[in-house]
């Protein structure tokens, strides 16, 4: 995978920390979202659970959820969206 160069922080569209969402999609099973929230966590220890929005698709196969975490560094994003997108419950993260 090819990463943009590095931006310098005055550059950076996005001040650090700041809230920040993710969309995550996956099928709706059993176990998607505490894996989703144990990637939370992972990069964000003080994740609050509860936060996690929950949008099922329309015919209940797909779950989407919108995680916030407290983004410490454009390092941390691109880290946890390469985690998410290499998860094997997880089809779309945005």
């Amino acid at each position: 995978m090819n990463l943009p160069p590095d931006i310098p922080p005055e550059q950076s569209l996005i001040e650090y920390p700041s809230r920040f969402p993710i969309k995550v999609m996956g099928a709706h099973v059993e176990g998607f979202v505490e894996a989703i929230t144990a990637v939370a966590l992972q990069f964000d220890p003080a994740f609050d659970a509860s936060s996690i929005e929950h949008r099922p698709s329309k015919g209940g196969n797909y779950l989407g959820l919108t995680i916030t975490i407290t983004a410490t560094s454009r390092e941390q994003l691109d880290e946890i969206y390469r985690t998410l997108t290499t998860h094997p419950m997880v089809k779309v993260v945005l």
